[in-house]
């Protein structure tokens, strides 16, 4: 069995640009497996010296530190990432804010439906549009191959094809924006 580096959480994650957001609900809710979540999250990434470093905000009361690492490509790709569930998440900004430093902020209306282990997001992003994002939570890296064949299946149920992938993260892409 292969472990994650520092005791990691590991996804498998592909994302897309979504042309038709009712289509891609309906074919959400004929996969899904769990019940719908609706979600309006509020991302603030900070200047990190290595992978991502961003404090999600769900709302006053509710937020998460998440740092991951993941390459930059546009095909399914590995993600290592450690959350940790705070409170007080604008007081919270504030101080990584004076002590790292903003790099942007990603405001989102997320739909998350479940399919076996595997989250679809579909994610109305403020200034970017409307995307599509798979997760497969995996429990160690000896799962990737079965993450990558659920990938495979969920891209052809959404009819993906190769030029609607996406390489980086929405935080990339308002920054390419701003440029």
């Amino acid at each position: 069995m292969s472990h994650l580096p520092d005791s990691c959480a590991l996804n498998l994650e592909l994302k897309a640009r979504v042309a038709d957001l009712l289509q891609a609900r309906v074919v959400a809710r004929q996969l899904t497996t769990r019940p719908l979540e609706e979600l309006v999250q509020l991302d603030t990434y900070f200047q990190c010296a290595t992978g991502r470093f961003k404090l999600r905000q769900f709302d006053l009361e509710r937020g998460q530190l998440i740092w991951y690492q993941r390459a930059s490509q546009q095909q399914a790709k590995s993600s290592y990432y450690k959350l940790l569930d705070i409170s007080r998440p604008e007081e919270m900004k504030n101080l990584l804010a004076t002590t790292l430093g903003i790099r942007v902020v990603v405001q989102k209306q997320r739909e998350v439906y479940f399919y076996q282990n595997v989250r679809i997001h579909l994610d109305q992003v403020q200034s970017l549009g409307t995307f599509l994002e798979f997760e497969a939570v995996l429990e160690d890296a000896d799962q990737v191959p079965k993450g990558q064949q659920q990938l495979d299946f969920l891209c052809r149920q959404f009819s993906i094809e190769d030029k609607d992938l996406l390489e980086g993260s929405y935080a990339e892409m308002l920054e390419d924006e701003g440029k």
